[in-house]
């Protein structure tokens, strides 16, 4: 930390009315919990998408991570081949952490559903590597669930009561 971020803690602190030390712990709270996946031994291959994912440049940017450490980290201990992440995609996703351009024409040469180009914004490519992976790697059979499907109330049927829940 530098003493602009110190002056961003302590701006930042002043305005919600807590301490300093609140402010880091909420921040370090917050960043293992969203990197929660990453400290269970269990968790490889395809599990850990979702991480690289939501978090990917910004993690891949502050760690220095290549590709070939990414790859370590994500497929280090997998043994059944469906549950691997291609190579490829590790590649993408550790492009989007240094060059968006290069990621973008790697992923419109990955992903054929949607024409894309060397001049997506960040938060294009972000969305539509968001969509390929998860598509690929955590939805059923590598078809991406229908967004009026997402967007539907979950129902649950209560067997003691014969009228649906909407959850």
């Amino acid at each position: 930390m530098n003493a602009t971020d110190v002056r961003k803690v302590k701006k930042l602190a002043g305005r919600l009315g807590v301490r300093d030390s609140d402010i880091f712990r909420f921040a370090v709270k917050s960043a293992l919990a969203r990197l929660g996946p990453l400290n269970d031994p269990e968790m490889h291959g395809r599990s850990l998408v979702p991480v690289f994912v939501e978090w990917g440049s910004e993690l891949l940017r502050f760690f220095d991570i290549d590709a070939a450490r990414l790859e370590a980290i994500i497929n280090d201990g997998v043994v059944d081949s469906e549950r691997r992440v291609d190579r490829d995609d590790i590649a993408l996703l550790a492009l989007t952490g240094t060059q968006e351009p290069y990621a973008a024409l790697k992923l419109s040469q990955l992903d054929k559903r949607v024409e894309r180009g060397a001049e997506q914004s960040t938060r294009e490519l972000a969305e539509g590597l968001r969509q390929y992976l998860y598509a690929k790697y955590l939805y059923q059979n590598g078809s991406q669930m229908p967004a009026a499907q997402l967007r539907e109330p979950v129902r649950l049927a209560v067997p003691e009561h014969p009228k649906v829940v909407e959850a």
